[in-house]
């Protein structure tokens, strides 16, 4: 099983898309145990969206669908409206 996942950092206004097989333990690295990468510069993040999917290239396939202009532009919508 494979998660389709986008975080946002509300305190530096920033979305992060992903996907992976364990979100729980992903999470954790991207708050907090993570030394290095992107998202330890955009601290704390809270998880906007979950997808879940039964292969890697279902879940890849959407992962490229919301990091299309087009798929950003639904992410900030639904942010906009939270």
């Amino acid at each position: 099983m494979f998660t389709v996942y986008v975080l946002f950092s509300e305190k530096h206004n920033k979305i992060y898309i992903g996907f992976t097989q364990n979100l729980a333990q992903r999470f954790l690295s991207h708050n907090e145990l993570a030394t290095k990468g992107w998202t330890i510069k955009f601290r704390p993040w809270k998880i906007i969206l979950q997808e879940p999917f039964q292969d890697k290239p279902s879940a890849m396939k959407r992962e490229k669908e919301l990091k299309s202009a087009k798929g950003r532009e639904i992410i900030w919508n639904m942010i906009k409206k939270q």
